[in-house]
């Protein structure tokens, strides 16, 4: 029986991307919901809760980066097996790297819980927020089981090119999340109300679902792909493997939630105008992040499967043709922001025209160079679908630690411009960067680099071993 044809490995390139780039996209901008039922929910309990859940937030953000980066690992040998049709080692690798992720979730998870009490000690809590606030993270790290079960989950499908099915889980799950909400916090008949560990219970309760729901996709074998019980058996070889593959994805992930604290506390140093107009533009930068990270996802898929294939050229191809759909349509993006900025931020904040000049400046700034920030993410994704983890690490520590923080520091605060100098130093970062980027991607190492044995691999190992030997008894 001839092996079953793989349709992203072939046929049109931009066709196959979309087919994995919509629903990742779609998947994310659901993920994204969670937060903002949360908000939406928890705000009618008034200032302290709003602060409670929000003090767990960047926490939380770092929990689910390394969560996501060793995910990355799984996903990217499967993609490279499923490529070389080795769909016994597929089968193994997604057993494994779920193993794996559950074990660190668990000791993350504890620890966590344990220590609540002197994280929220040391961002020094009012005590009128701190019994929420210790509630609340609780609960989360309870849950980050389930939440790193659930990425997995989501890696794997990406990993085979099934990216649809998640879409339809995080869809349910937040629409049941927006039911449990206002049930578990304000409470309704026997139902009592949890108020704001309430909003942290129907998160777990949803998450719990999604996770579960994962594993039996995984576990019933007719979704592309069949994880038996013996695949759970734990393989340290391939976890000890795997953990090191993923741990520079966790580096690069958390590297991005710790930036993002450390940028806060320059912005803040400029009173609270500038602090309003970064919030604002930070939540429609998140709006493009999204389609972005979806499309860098899936260029990784795509190349992951056809350096498996050995369809090297075709792989260089997947990466030009994300790298022009990341420019084009970020930098379509960007003109659209650039053009409507005080109509956008005027939407948040409709009666602060100082916010809204203040935002506007923000989003102008950097809005024209968001091409370029599409462009670096499609082509890291060819880098870690190489394996070339390390690389795309140290691009991200450059991009932030390197270029972005220091010149947002310099420009503000030893130039005439003032706070506008932090808005400066995002252009120029990603344009660098991109740059950079370009030139990794076009000198062409990453094509020398494949994490798996192909059956040809081994084929020609044994044919030279047995050349070897004979050569070694005359």
């Amino acid at each position: 029986m001839p092996p079953s044809k793989n349709a992203l490995l072939e046929g049109p390139i931009l066709r196959s991307l979309l087919t994995l780039a919509v629903p990742i996209v779609l998947a994310n901008v659901l993920q994204a919901g969670y937060q903002l039922i949360d908000a939406f929910w928890v705000g009618r309990l008034g200032g302290a809760a709003v602060a409670a859940v929000s003090l767990s937030f960047p926490v939380m953000f770092l929990m689910f980066a390394i969560g996501a980066g060793l995910s990355i690992a799984g996903s990217t040998l499967i993609a490279q097996y499923v490529g070389a049709r080795n769909h016994e080692m597929v089968s193994h690798v997604a057993g494994q790297t779920l193993l794996m992720v559950v074990i660190v979730s668990l000791i993350l998870g504890t620890v966590g819980y344990i220590l609540a009490p002197d994280l929220l000690r040391l961002m020094g809590v009012a005590p009128d927020v701190y019994p929420d606030a210790l509630k609340f993270m609780r609960v989360s790290f309870v849950g980050l089981v389930f939440n790193f079960t659930f990425f997995v989950f989501q890696a794997i499908m990406r990993g085979i090119g099934k990216a649809t099915l998640p879409v339809y889980i995080v869809a349910g799950t937040v629409a049941l999340n927006f039911i449990l909400d206002p049930l578990l916090i304000f409470g309704w008949g026997p139902i009592p109300g949890y108020g704001v560990m309430g909003a942290a219970l129907a998160t777990l309760g949803t998450q719990s679902v999604a996770a579960i729901i994962g594993i039996v996709v995984l576990r019933m074998g007719q979704h592309g792909i069949h994880v038996r019980r013996r695949d759970f058996i734990p393989d340290f070889g391939y976890i000890k493997r795997a953990f090191f593959l993923g741990l520079p994805a966790s580096i690069e992930q958390s590297a991005r939630a710790m930036g993002l604290v450390v940028l806060s506390f320059l912005i803040a140093s400029f009173g609270t105008l500038t602090l309003a107009a970064y919030g604002v533009g930070s939540n429609i930068l998140q709006v493009v992040i999204i389609p972005a990270f979806g499309l860098s996802m899936a260029v990784s898929a795509l190349v992951g499967q056809n350096i498996g294939a050995g369809n090297i050229e075709r792989a260089a191809a997947i990466g030009r043709l994300g790298a022009w759909v990341g420019f084009v349509s970020l930098s379509a993006l960007g003109v659209l922001v650039f053009f409507t900025a005080h109509h956008l931020v005027g939407f948040f904040v409709p009666g602060d025209p100082a916010v809204i000049d203040a935002g506007a400046v923000y989003l102008r700034t950097m809005s024209l160079a968001w091409g370029f920030m599409g462009v670096q993410l499609a082509l890291t994704g060819v880098l870690r679908a190489s394996g070339n983890m390390v690389i795309s690490m140290v691009l991200t520590l450059v991009s932030q630690w390197v270029l972005q923080f220091p010149l947002a520091y310099v420009l503000s605060k030893h130039t005439t411009l003032g706070a506008d100098g932090i808005w400066w130093a995002f252009p120029i970062a990603n344009v660098t960067i991109a740059l950079i980027t370009i030139g990794v991607y076009a000198k062409g190492d990453w094509k020398k680099k494949r994490l798996i044995e192909t059956e040809e691999d081994e084929l020609t190992g044994k044919v030279t071993e047995e050349i070897l030997v004979g050569e070694a008894t005359r």
